[in-house]
């Protein structure tokens, strides 16, 4: 077996459209406020349904741990009118792959 038969995803449609819908609600009726909860939700059903060389992933961040950082880079972006936007995709990505781990 090669290793790219041992990765694959198992998440399924339906539950995928749940998730985004619950997090596109939950994020606008909050004004974008509830947007961590919301990202970390998404990416830790992503994560537990991912399995790389035969090994799953898992994920151990939180929302309560993504808020702060989702704050100042929100303060940051509108004192530098928007420029610092370019920078939070990378910084989120850094968070997310910190807490991204195998479980097996």
């Amino acid at each position: 077996m090669t290793q790219s038969e041992n990765s694959y995803f198992d998440g399924g449609l339906a539950q995928f459209i749940g998730i985004q819908i619950l997090g596109w609600l939950v994020t606008l009726i909050t004004f974008g406020i509830a947007y961590p909860w919301a990202f970390v939700r998404v990416y830790r059903w992503e994560a537990e349904h991912t399995v790389i060389n035969g090994r799953r992933l898992g994920f151990s961040g939180t929302a309560t741990g993504l808020f702060g950082h989702w704050i100042k880079w929100l303060l940051l972006s509108i004192i530098t009118l928007g420029i610092y936007g370019f920078w939070v995709n990378i910084a989120l990505k850094k968070w997310r792959t910190k807490h991204t781990y195998f479980v097996n």
